[in-house]
């Protein structure tokens, strides 16, 4: 690999920006891939399998090539409303993931750095916590308070926000009456039906060690789906 490309790696990572790193492992050139700017004449034809790979975030041999790609993605941003017993279980699950974990709830004896350590944890109201924590169209959303004045707030600013993933705790008819109040509120119906509820994929587990992989399987299928 050519030092200038090694110099830009290592200042691009310091920057946390996104790209990609794509080898001849013949001939050991090597090239920095972003998504948005143009590609080097050498990989042009190849262009539509590395912006598939960057999407998918997969690492490896570009098909009948000898190139190699390699990705440095920032970590998924993963905002969960509600400090509950899943959302603990969520964390430990996700410690070797590439997700930047926030938690969101206005109950400060359920959101303490006690229950959820080196998790940033902010004791607000949704309205008020997106204020300093953001959403966008690269953010998942897990709501699990089972209290639509903490869960509705929220899952409308995901909707507007156009969150990649939306979830909600809560069984069938708990989320019948929550999209019916998202229709109140405006929103339709095939912006309704993005939203994952109950939340999870259905493997058949209740417990909430149980319910936390199951979402952590449903948003991680989710993110390669990207």
């Amino acid at each position: 690999m050519q030092i200038n490309i090694l110099k830009d790696i290592i200042n691009l990572k310091n920057s946390k920006k996104e790209f990609s790193v794509i080898t001849n492992i013949k001939t050991s050139k090597s090239y920095i891939f972003f998504i948005n700017k143009h590609i080097d004449n050498d990989l042009k034809k190849f262009e539509t399998q590395i912006k598939g790979l960057y999407n998918s975030r997969k690492d490896g041999m570009i098909n009948k090539t000898d190139l190699f790609i390699k990705h440095y993605h920032r970590p998924i941003k993963v905002v969960i409303v509600g400090a509950v017993h899943i959302s603990q279980f969520f964390v430990e699950y996700a410690k070797s993931l590439n997700l930047d974990i926030y938690i969101i709830d206005p109950r400060g004896y359920f959101a303490s750095e006690k229950r959820f350590p080196n998790v940033k944890v902010i004791n607000l109201w949704p309205q008020e916590a997106f204020e300093y924590c953001p959403l966008d169209d690269k953010t998942a959303l897990i709501a699990l308070t089972h209290d639509p004045k903490i869960d509705d707030p929220a899952i409308q600013e995901a909707l507007n926000t156009k969150c990649f993933y939306i979830g909600a705790l809560g069984s069938k008819k708990t989320h019948e009456n929550r999209c019916k109040r998202l229709i109140e509120n405006g929103f339709k119906e095939h912006d309704i039906k993005k939203i994952f509820g109950p939340i999870g994929i259905k493997f058949g587990g209740k417990s909430a060690p149980e319910v936390a992989l199951s979402i952590i399987f449903q948003l991680m299928t989710e993110i390669y789906k990207k």
